[in-house]
């Protein structure tokens, strides 16, 4: 009986230990996968291509200020050219033939009063032309500006005064030295609407007067620049006048009467 006990007794430890050998036994795991970084030259080239990039896109972006820059100056020329053309067209039309008709009867008429008291007076009154003249062009020499229209008119009336003084028409001679004068005049008072007016350098006058408007929001300032002081805000859509430029700049009037700078980006024609 021993024997038989035994067998049964191994028997049922041989199945217990093969029911716990395959919970026993852990299973075998795979490789645990190693992480890499990035390749260190792929890294390099890259940031080398941003760099580029960045450079290239700096450029384009400088080059694009600059045209617009160039834009906006030959924005304002156009207005300027377009003012006087109108101006001239209709002055011209109706009066050009009329002053020339007039100019000739005057100074035929003037013809016949020569006098000793007549050359005195057209002496003096071109001789106050000449310096008046004088002070204009050596102030738009020193500003760096051009002679407009007026100034143009009163040069050649008073070389016409000269020649006729040179011919003993005294009578003549005194009435276009006081066309020059009247010309001269109108140039001055231009300047003075703008209070103590002086042409900064590098400053031009526009022919004439430029009707403008601030196309949105905008600082008028002390100066030519940012760094100057803002005056004052004008709202989008106002009234202004602009007398001359400086680069980017226009000097400009507004309604009620106060002068200043705004970039010439900020307006455009009525």
């Amino acid at each position: 009986m021993v024997p038989y006990r035994f067998g049964q007794i191994a028997w049922r430890l041989m199945i217990v230990l093969g029911m716990l050998l395959p919970l026993g036994c852990p299973k075998s795991k795979p490789p645990a996968q190693v992480l890499t970084g990035p390749d260190p030259d792929v890294v390099e080239a890259l940031e080398a291509d941003n760099r580029r990039l960045q450079q290239t896109v700096a450029e384009r972006d400088g080059m694009l200020k600059e045209k617009d820059a160039l834009i906006g100056r030959l924005q304002l020329q156009i207005l300027e050219r377009d003012a006087r053309y109108q101006a001239l067209t209709d002055q011209m039309t109706t009066q050009q033939d009329m002053l020339d008709e007039a100019v000739v009867e005057v100074v035929r008429a003037k013809a016949k009063l020569r006098s000793i008291e007549s050359r005195a007076e057209a002496a003096s009154t071109i001789a106050e032309a000449e310096i008046s003249l004088k002070g204009l062009k050596e102030s738009i020499a020193a500003a760096e500006g051009e002679p407009g229209e007026d100034y143009r008119k009163a040069e050649a009336m008073l070389r016409m005064s000269t020649n006729e003084f040179k011919k003993e028409n005294y009578g003549g001679a005194l009435y276009l030295a006081g066309q020059a004068k009247s010309h001269i005049r109108t140039i001055q008072g231009n300047l003075s609407r703008h209070g103590d007016y002086a042409l900064t350098p590098g400053e031009v006058l526009f022919a004439q007067p430029l009707p403008l408007k601030a196309l949105k929001r905008s600082n008028l300032r002390q100066g030519p620049g940012t760094h100057f002081k803002i005056i004052r805000i004008l709202a989008s859509g106002a009234m202004i006048v602009g007398y001359s430029y400086k680069e980017d700049w226009v000097r400009i009037q507004t309604e009620d009467g106060e002068q200043g700078w705004i970039f010439q980006a900020l307006v455009g024609g009525r």
